[in-house]
């Protein structure tokens, strides 16, 4: 499948601040891109990049095979969607979809039906002859949408859509986002600090930080593979528990206080004395007897949801798990953990970068 956008060795500056970094970044016609990240991270800056909105200082910008560096906005065929959603006040519903098409010189009756036939689409036939004030979030929100899908553009630039709405509505219009991109066909670029909205709607999602691409791919890829600390604890909700460990005669020596440190027998050698960082996800933690326990932990906090309890241990550092039973351990008594082997991840203390290791790598 085609290229949509392609980005090679892009770099921005805003005088001696380095913004972004050598990103390399190639969008399938048709996918469902999410950039995320924490705020600074470069995300926002990529996003209005492609836009048009900020120049790039090096490297090559192309959509649809065309180069776009120094291609003016209006030029480029990309529609932006914002966070502020950016309608104009004194027009109507129908007046805010069919005004880029006026300035465009599109007949009156042929923007009419254009607009008629873009809120069928996404629900606001109802709703053409309201004023923005007269909507709620959501539906302002779906006439941003509209008004981006009128033009058909050759890409969809969302830029944080959904953070003025609440959670419950956010929800909501997620689902609505990704089955409007899927009936359309289109090319989606979604910049969100949220990664549970990435998980969920995107095909590729990109993980950034200072600027620089640290991981992307198919967001279990990103789940199950984390490339480092910081990809490992920024995907996945609750986030990883990180836990300071070393090998000490054939064991990963776990060090949790208060407390005797936690063992765990090794079924191959890794060099004596090194420095590692476990990474265990609290879904991935379930409760066992004792005799079946690789962990050992106090008690800190319990936290009900009815499907779920959410466990925290009186350990430092902290310990999360999330129970899919109703359990209600008093706090200060002992809850004994087991795990998966293939769901331990290793990370260097230095550095964070991923410690890959062979299967069957805790000898019971």
């Amino acid at each position: 499948m085609m290229q949509q956008i392609q980005l090679t060795g892009v770099n921005k500056y805003y005088g001696a601040y380095h913004a972004l970094r050598n990103i390399d970044l190639n969008i399938r016609k048709g996918s469902f891109v999410a950039l995320v990240g924490p705020s600074g991270c470069g995300k926002s800056t990529l996003l209005r990049s492609l836009a048009g909105l900020e120049s790039i200082s090096s490297g090559d910008l192309l959509i649809a095979g065309e180069r776009m560096n120094g291609v003016p906005p209006r030029k480029r065929d990309l529609a932006m969607v914002f966070q502020s959603y950016a309608l104009y006040p004194h027009m109507t519903v129908e007046e805010n979809l069919t005004y880029s098409l006026r300035i465009r010189g599109v007949k009156k009756a042929e923007a009419k039906r254009a607009a008629a036939e873009v809120a069928a689409t996404t629900g606001l036939s109802h709703l053409l002859t309201r004023y923005p004030r007269e909507l709620s979030g959501g539906q302002r929100q779906r006439v941003a949408m509209s008004r981006a899908i009128i033009r058909h553009p050759k890409a969809f630039l969302f830029d944080e859509p959904l953070s003025n709405l609440d959670a419950a509505l956010r929800v909501h219009m997620r689902k609505e986002i990704r089955a409007l991109h899927d009936r359309l066909g289109a090319t989606s670029v979604y910049v969100t600090h949220d990664q549970v909205e990435a998980m969920t709607m995107a095909d590729h999602v990109v993980v950034m930080r200072q600027g620089v691409i640290e991981q992307q791919g198919a967001p279990l890829e990103l789940y199950d593979r984390p490339v480092n600390r910081f990809v490992a604890g920024f995907i996945g909700s609750p986030a990883m528990n990180f836990i300071p460990a070393s090998v000490e005669e054939a064991a990963l020596v776990l060090e949790l206080a208060p407390g005797v440190p936690q063992r765990l027998s090794l079924a191959r050698s890794l060099p004596e004395g090194e420095a590692l960082m476990v990474g265990l996800r609290p879904e991935h933690l379930r409760l066992v007897s004792e005799s079946e326990a690789k962990l050992r932990l106090p008690v800190g906090m319990v936290e009900s949801t009815g499907a779920t309890t959410y466990l925290t241990s009186a350990s430092q550092p902290e310990v999360n798990v999330v129970a899919s039973t109703r359990v209600t351990p008093a706090a200060g008594t002992m809850m004994f953990l087991s795990f998966e082997d293939q769901h331990l991840h290793l990370f260097d203390a230095e550095t964070g970068m991923r410690r890959d290791f062979d299967e069957a790598f805790i000898r019971e």
